[in-house]
């Protein structure tokens, strides 16, 4: 185990512990929104990703040297994957905190974000916005969506940069999709000149504002959820859970087996 540098970070330190080359907190989703909301207004940009199944592949594959450098300069990595610890509880016997980002967006909206709160977010369209606004009494929340395929534009990464340096706030929602939300979180970070938390989150507002439907309950808590996404749409998510995550399996196989 080691502990997390948290002197750049404007927050305590937390224990971290590596695993399939990722050096994951052991923070629960409660734990790690009330180290996420201790972060006072004005502290540098630092931010937090939440590796699942398809995002340890990536890693692993190496593809990708922006994921890459975006992982390992990221102040928080929190475990999404329910599937991945009961494989590292099954195959290491190590107790994975489990912190999935949609959860964690949800308690920090239901917690502890305040309406006069300084909120950017990237991507969504302006519905999301609005949504986000009107549910939770939002005052100060700016929104920029980017254009498609904008991860591969110079001048459109500069503009979503300049944009969260332009908007101080104290936690800054990047939902763009993965790799691009993390790819462009460590440029926000790297740069210079930013504040707040940025929070790699998916579709997670989406959730939040009722604009895509979650798994039913007992699908999630069963670790089930790729399942449920699976039957509700085959064609969209195959590739996702047998190409890009089951390769998942024999990668913990190899890391568990791999002589010393």
């Amino acid at each position: 185990m080691t502990v997390g540098d948290a002197a750049e970070s404007g927050s305590a330190a937390f224990v971290e512990t590596p695993f399939l080359g990722v050096r994951l907190a052991r923070l629960d989703m409660q734990e790690a929104a009330r180290v996420i909301a201790a972060r006072p207004f004005g502290a540098p940009f630092a931010y937090v990703v939440t590796p699942n199944a398809q995002h340890f592949v990536l890693l692993d594959r190496g593809d990708d040297s922006r994921f890459s450098a975006a992982y390992a300069h990221a102040w928080l990595r929190l475990c999404d994957s329910k599937v991945v610890c009961a494989l590292a509880r099954v195959l290491f016997g190590e107790h994975l905190p489990h912190a999935a980002g949609s959860d964690l967006t949800a308690y920090l909206f239901g917690h502890f974000i305040q309406p006069e709160d300084r909120i950017t977010v990237i991507g969504g369209e302006e519905e999301l916005a609005t949504r986000l606004r009107t549910q939770f009494h939002l005052t100060n929340l700016q929104h920029h969506n980017p254009p498609m395929g904008f991860i591969n534009s110079p001048e459109a990464i500069d503009y979503c940069i300049e944009f969260v340096r332009s908007h101080p706030a104290r936690y800054v929602f990047l939902a763009v999709g993965a790799p691009s939300s993390e790819i462009l979180a460590h440029r926000i970070a790297a740069g210079g000149g930013a504040i707040g938390t940025g929070l790699c989150i998916g579709s997670s507002l989406r959730f939040l504002v009722g604009m895509a439907k979650r798994a039913p309950k007992l699908y999630r808590v069963a670790g089930l959820e790729w399942l449920h996404r699976l039957m509700a749409d085959p064609i969209g998510h195959a590739d996702r859970v047998f190409i890009q995550s089951f390769p998942l399996i024999p990668l913990m196989l190899r890391a568990r087996f791999r002589k010393p």
